[in-house]
């Protein structure tokens, strides 16, 4: 694995933490009460949940093991749904310039990783 590879793969965990993080905050700043709490640890953790259990068997970008295996195009389209989501989490918690900032991130993460989507689209 190049050096490349290792610093696209650690881009790539921390832009799943901060998606986790983003999805968090949207719940923290836009609920009340009881439901701003409980969404706030939920919502993330369902997320962390969906993009552990569904993937792509023997994905070399993973460890290759999954709960339920799944096609590449599926799991492409669930990552990007995730960050989409955590894209626009920022953009409506008045986080703008974050938003566009990860968003750009994002952009790099799957430019630098065509091998890997060739990978996917081909499973």
């Amino acid at each position: 694995m190049g050096k490349l590879n290792q610093t696209n793969l650690f881009l790539r965990f921390a832009l799943e933490i901060a998606a986790l993080i983003s999805i968090g905050v949207f719940a923290w700043t836009h609920f009340n009460g009881f439901f701003k709490y409980v969404l706030s640890l939920v919502l993330p953790i369902v997320v962390m949940v969906i993009w552990s259990v569904f993937a792509v068997p023997n994905d070399p970008s993973r460890s290759g093991q999954t709960v339920i295996a799944i096609n590449g195009l599926t799991r492409l389209v669930i990552e990007l749904l995730i960050f989409t989501m955590a894209v626009a989490a920022l953009y409506f918690s008045n986080a703008k310039t974050v938003g566009i900032m990860f968003f750009c991130l994002i952009l790099l993460h799957y430019i630098t990783s065509a091998d890997r989507i060739k990978w996917l689209l081909k499973q």
